[in-house]
């Protein structure tokens, strides 16, 4: 019950715009935790399985799993970073993705290892690796297919619970049945209370420290304090370790059943107040990504006319005239993306699209010639479309 879904807060936070730093802490809480209580997870179930738990024997393995698992990752993102890169087709590319995330697992748990820290710290490092380790045609194939996979997953796990929940109602009778309901609500209670009630002495005990270990900036305060603890809506973890439970265990119904009060719970409570409970609030916006943005915005700019400097072709002059248009509106604080020439291109990309697609139509042209330049109109599309447009 315990791992927090950061997808469905991040899903409300995001129409809010709330500070950077609650988005981060949310983000990363997501990480740490679903692999810790996973591997908290596995030690509980050998032990309820076992009979018997000892705390000298489990701090070992969790040390040894926990680290090993992180070196695990971090050893193998490099030869799978080397592959990748010499792979230049986008269906192939994306296909020893799936296949070595999910090869990378099975050895994990092969050698004795939590699969999902060395699956995260393979993430993680070939996440840091250069941009040229994938080409940007692969790059956005790959980052929409993820997005679609792990929302297919997330909606397949909710099914799957709901399928396996009906005939576990059933094999119960009407007394059992309302013992277990109320049992799970009140987990659903504890774990709500609980989370707020540790992220409030968390604060606490920071700001105590502050201003010797804290700065001024990522000080907690009693609002963001409210907001991380009411972000506890669960998910996929929760819903997939209750399936997993070995059939013998003991009280696995009433698990299932209160993992499921639990998730629909967080889900149908906190997710429909988080967002007027941040409006309530009125936390201030903070505007350090935009920030970063334009500054990085203004470094790429400034580096693609230095290497064009010396050129004095027609290109180079046209190159220069757009970058230069560019770095003024971005110096400005603006989005390069809404000046006059891409808003222009973009209605010569639509043009150009009914145009090709009357030659379709009236058999001038085939699906495969059609296809290859509607790419092509794809991809200067994209340059013109601000970025919260463009796919991710």
């Amino acid at each position: 019950m315990a791992p927090p879904d950061a997808v469905a807060a991040l899903a409300v936070l995001r129409q809010v715009k709330p500070p950077h730093q609650i988005r981060i802490i949310l983000e990363g809480e997501s990480l740490l935790n679903d692999a810790s209580a996973l591997l908290i997870y596995r030690l509980a179930v050998g032990a309820a399985m076992a009979g018997h738990f000892t705390l000298s024997d489990a701090l070992p393995a969790f040390a040894g799993v926990v680290f090993g698992s992180v070196i695990a990752g971090w050893v193998l993102a490099w030869p799978i970073g080397h592959i990748a890169a010499r792979i230049d087709n986008a269906p192939e590319s994306v296909v020893f993705q799936f296949v070595m995330t999910f090869a990378s697992w099975l050895l994990a748990e092969r050698l004795g290892l939590s699969g999902v820290v060395t699956v995260v710290v393979l993430g993680v490092t070939l996440a840091r690796k250069p941009a040229a380790v994938l080409s940007a045609r692969i790059r956005l194939s790959s980052f929409a297919i993820w997005e679609t996979m792990t929302m297919v997953l997330n909606v397949l796990a909710f099914v799957l619970i709901g399928l396996a929940l009906g005939p576990l109602l059933r094999r119960v009778d009407a007394a059992e049945r309302l013992d277990m309901l109320l049992g799970g609500l009140a987990v659903l209670v504890t774990v709500i209370v609980v989370r707020l009630v540790w992220v409030f002495i968390y604060d606490a005990a920071l700001r105590s420290l502050a201003p010797r270990v804290v700065s001024d900036a990522m000080r907690p305060n009693a609002k963001g304090g409210l907001i991380v603890g009411w972000s506890g809506m669960r998910g996929i973890v929760t819903l997939a370790t209750a399936l997993a439970l070995p059939a013998a265990f003991p009280f696995r119904d009433f698990i299932q059943v209160s993992a499921f009060i639990v998730v629909f719970g967080t889900l149908l409570l906190q997710g429909l107040t988080l967002r007027p409970l941040i409006s309530l609030l009125r936390l201030p916006e903070e505007n350090v990504v935009d920030a970063e943005i334009g500054a990085a915005r203004q470094v790429a700019l400034k580096a693609g006319l230095t290497e064009i400097n010396g050129d004095s072709s027609a290109a180079a002059r046209r190159l220069r005239e757009e970058y230069d248009e560019a770095l003024s509106c971005a110096e400005g604080e603006g989005d390069p993306s809404e000046r006059s020439d891409n808003v222009l291109r973009m209605r010569m990309v639509g043009a150009a699209r009914h145009a090709i697609e009357a030659l379709r139509r009236s058999g001038s042209i085939g699906d495969d010639a059609y296809r290859h330049v509607e790419e092509e109109l794809d991809r200067r599309e994209l340059t013109a479309l601000p970025t919260e447009e463009k796919p991710s």
